[in-house]
This record gives C-alpha cells, sequence and structure tokens, in this order.
C-alpha cells in the first residue's frame, strides 16, 4: 500500500538528527515538523526568516501573523528567533542548513531535480529552492512514485525545467526510499505492502536492486 501524505511525513523526520538545522520545503515536507521526536532538539528554519518553527497551531493557538514560506499558520518552539529574509538566506546560501526536504515534479538518476515550472499551468514558483539546492549537501526530496496518470518521476532525464542539477542524493515517494549514486537510483526500502516488482514498474530511470530490500517503518 503506497504511503500516505502523513506516513510520508514521518519517514522523513527520521532522517533528523538531533541539533539539526532543517528547512522544510512546500507540501509533504512542511508535515514533518509535526513528527519531531520529543527528545530530539531540531531547529526548523523558513525562508521568511523563522528560525526554531514548532508543529502546526491547534484552532486556540493560531496566529495569523505568524506563518512559513508556505504562507501556513505555525507556532514557535522555545529559543526561536524571527529576522529578515536577506538572513534567512544568507544562512541558506552559506550552507548552514544541515538538512533540506523539499517535493518536486520530476528526479532523475543523475540526481537533476524539477520542481516549480510545468508549462502552461499555473505553479507557486520556485520560492527558495534554487537557493536551497545550491547551498545545501544534505538533500531529501519527497514526492509521489508517479502522477495521477500512471506516469513515472523517476526518470533517467527530467523533462521539465530544471530548479537543480547533479544536487539530490536521496528520495522517498509513497512506495519506496532510493538514493542515488552513479548514475542509478539504488532501491533501500519499500513502503510496506509495496512489491519490488511495482517499484520496478514505476520508476523509468535506471533501478539497482539489492539482494534484500526490506520494509520502511512508518
Amino acid at each position: 500500500m503506497a504511503l500516505t501524505r502523513e506516513q510520508l511525513a514521518q519517514r522523513v523526520a527520521q532522517e533528523f538528527q538531533d541539533g539539526y538545522y532543517v528547512n522544510l520545503g512546500i507540501g509533504i515536507p512542511t508535515l514533518a515538523a509535526n513528527y519531531i521526536p520529543d527528545d530530539m532538539q531540531v531547529m526548523l528554519q523558513s525562508e521568511n526568516g523563522l528560525l526554531g518553527m514548532g508543529p502546526f497551531p491547534l484552532d486556540e493557538e493560531i496566529d495569523a501573523d505568524l506563518i512559513n514560506a508556505g504562507k501556513q499558520t505555525v507556532t514557535m518552539i522555545e529559543g526561536a528567533s524571527l529576522f529578515c529574509s536577506a538572513q534567512s538566506f544568507a544562512m541558506i546560501r552559506g550552507g548552514h542548513v544541515d538538512l533540506t526536504v523539499l517535493g518536486a515534479f520530476e528526479v532523475d538518476c543523475q540526481g537533476n531535480i524539477a520542481s516549480y515550472m510545468i508549462p502552461g499551468k499555473l505553479i507557486k514558483g520556485m520560492g527558495g529552492a534554487m537557493d536551497l539546492v545550491a547551498g545545501a549537501d544534505n538533500i531529501i526530496v519527497t514526492m509521489t512514485h508517479a502522477s495521477k496518470s500512471g506516469q513515472s518521476k523517476l526518470l533517467s532525464q527530467c523533462t521539465l525545467p530544471l530548479t537543480g542539477k547533479n544536487c539530490i542524493r536521496r528520495v522517498l515517494t509513497d512506495l519506496a526510499l532510493m538514493d542515488i549514486e552513479g548514475g542509478k537510483f539504488i532501491l533501500r526500502e519499500r513502503a510496506p505492502g509495496v512489491s519490488v516488482e511495482e517499484i520496478i514498474n514505476l520508476t523509468s530511470g535506471e533501478l539497482t536492486v539489492p539482494d534484500h530490500v526490506p520494509e520502511m517503518t512508518v
């Protein structure tokens, strides 16, 4: 069974480490803020000038002036700080973010990512993604494995305009967790109940399958 958005966020949160500074992209990545372990200190950074985001607020906690880069209302944890977007992008471009989690329309086995434009469709735009892929060494993309029409989003070469080149090393989809190494996708984990054959059939780019592929824990 394919992972839900919440399960994807739970699995993404397993990539966090104590003391990490993390930037979460719009969409599924932002949900990971709700699954940070209570005993782990993670500082979430937002391009609009917030370091120390907490979980999404309950109705009685909503502050309309406190938002993330996707204009969603958020909370702040103890020790959080607010600053201008210029300082925020200086953190990003200076390589001070330990982990970046982004959504994408396509990723290919060369580590290229297309995440901001579909010709003929109205999309929110690139936002800070171009700076994040240029300034971060540790990037995870989380996305659905295929489009609604069943077309693979994991390609030998991206067909949409690129956000960044040769910058993605790990991809988490609703079917699988894969690394990108040597111009190939490497299957590391599969979603509970999803077969290796299903993943192979929905992966257009070259895929290496180890002898043992465990089910991921979510």
